[in-house]
């Protein structure tokens, strides 16, 4: 799994790119208001330098081919306005864990929807994976209505040990057919 060249995706209104150092404004930005970090226990990037560390240790993880994060820009303008990623890897290549973040200007406009479709695609049809979860804490409304719109399922036997407050949903690859489990 090698993502040079770094594997560019176009929807009709967007474009995911690669994450750039030039970026880090957003990505400071994202990381830290708190709308955007409501339901998300994560790092903070509140300074530069810790904004361009999180894009060079992205990097570095797409670079060995740990995980492939996107930068999500609308096609008329090329600056961040959120990002999704496939991350978490398991050991066989054959699960993948996605996350993703938008700028709340941008919320319920259905650009994280038109993101996650094609990312989907790219990480049954082209990576190969058999499944792709999501961690969402249960109280994030939107994000679980974006899960179910993509038919993502929750699994009730499975319990994120790190975050309690998070549940988790996955979606096996379409190609599967009968072959994935019906939870």
């Amino acid at each position: 799994m090698k993502f040079k060249p770094f594997p560019q995706l176009k929807t009709e209104r967007l474009v995911l790119r690669e994450l750039l150092k030039s970026d880090w404004k957003r990505v400071s930005y994202l990381r830290t208001d708190p709308i955007v970090n409501q339901f998300v226990k994560r790092p903070n990037a509140d300074t530069k330098e810790k904004a361009i560390d999180f894009i060079e240790r992205t990097k570095l993880g797409i670079k060995n081919s740990e995980t492939i994060q996107w930068t999500i820009s609308l096609k008329n303008d090329f600056g961040m306005i959120g990002s999704i990623c496939l991350w978490n890897f398991s050991e066989d290549r054959k699960t993948a864990e996605i996350g993703y973040d938008l700028d709340p200007i941008f919320h319920n406009t259905g650009i994280m929807n038109e993101a996650m479709t094609v990312v989907l695609k790219f990480g049954f049809n082209v990576l190969g994976f058999n499944k792709i979860e999501a961690f969402t804490q249960k109280n994030n409304e939107a994000s679980t209505k974006l899960l179910r719109k993509n038919e993502f399922v929750l699994n009730t036997d499975r319990f994120d040990e790190s975050n309690p407050k998070n549940i988790i949903f996955e979606k096996f690859n379409p190609s599967l057919g009968s072959n994935s489990p019906t939870k």
